[in-house]
């Protein structure tokens, strides 16, 4: 499906700015509004699944879940209906939105669709001292933060190659996190779905419940909403899995391939034909060198949660 048959322009397409991996525009038509995102195809840290995604996303939004319509996929290009919503701040949502989200995720994890086989989560590199290396000869902004916290990254990279997780394996979102929310009427759209795929439930609740009750940071966690995703989740038909530090391996995981990724991206030092901007790696690449050393020390604290 060409952009042609989402009918006849009423404007210019327009640039939406602030994709972590993607491009994002806006079309207007005589046919209704769309999010055109262009799905970097060029260094993607893993293949994207399209057919699987979008097959997903249809039985999602078929059964009620809040999300834009998707519309079509294509080898480049994936098309949804625009929504209008509040953008969600990061800080801490209010009790019921957290509760919803338990709720909806409950939803999703019950779906039944078929998904092909194969890797859902990508090898951990372990190649830190290299990377700092490198930073340093290029003159990278933050190399020196990096070369000074190798030793924490290489603990980190085998905390995430070595940590147990429990089960179940779900077919889920696998990405909501403020930036992937709007707010409708006070109520949760849930955005962004490429990153869909399967993954331990431990993975999903503990990354999901932490993002929706912190700030920027990790000084202000509120257990009261990370316990309320985990009620929404129980209200919503679902099962809790076992408590530990699986809870938290994939959403540090998660950030560290990132990191990794736009610090290659930084490397190369020049603008990429698609994904994010090359100020936008920049500001990734230094936000993970200085934020997921303080996430990963304070992972204790995080298990306290469970006694919050």
């Amino acid at each position: 499906m060409g952009l042609e048959a989402l009918g006849t322009p009423t404007g210019p397409i327009v640039r939406v700015h602030g994709g972590y991996a993607n491009r994002m525009y806006r079309l207007d038509t005589d046919l209704g509004s769309f999010a055109v995102k262009e799905l970097n195809v060029l260094d993607r840290r893993a293949a994207y699944r399209a057919a699987d995604v979008f097959r997903f996303e249809r039985a999602a939004f078929a059964a009620g879940i809040p999300m834009p319509e998707p519309i079509s996929v294509g080898d480049d290009l994936l098309v949804h209906r625009w929504v209008e919503g509040e953008k969600v701040p990061e800080e801490p949502v209010a009790a019921a939105f957290a509760f919803e989200i338990g709720e909806i995720l409950a939803r999703i994890h019950a779906l039944d669709v078929p998904w092909t086989d194969g890797p859902d989560e990508e090898p951990v590199a372990h190649d830190w001292a290299e990377l700092a290396a490198r930073a340093e000869a290029t003159g990278q902004p933050w190399a020196g933060e990096l070369s000074a916290r190798v030793g924490t990254f290489m603990a980190i990279a085998e905390f995430v190659d070595t940590c147990a997780r429990p089960g179940p394996v779900v077919l889920t979102h696998r990405d909501v996190q403020p930036w992937n929310l709007l707010a409708r009427g006070g109520r949760p759209v849930l955005l962004d779905w490429e990153l869909s795929g399967r993954l331990d439930l431990s993975g999903e609740l503990g990354s999901t419940a932490l993002s929706l009750a912190k700030g920027r940071g990790f000084d202000d966690v509120r257990p009261a909403i990370f316990h309320a995703v985990l009620d929404g989740y129980v209200a919503g038909g679902g099962t809790l899995p076992p408590w530990g530090p699986s809870w938290f391996v994939f959403m540090i995981g998660g950030w560290l391939g990132h990191t990794r990724w736009n610090i290659l991206r930084c490397l190369a030092g020049v603008e990429a034909g698609s994904g994010p901007d090359l100020a936008l790696s920049q500001e990734s690449a230094a936000g993970g060198v200085r934020g997921l050393p303080v996430l990963f020390d304070r992972l204790e604290d995080l298990l306290a949660l469970q006694r919050s």
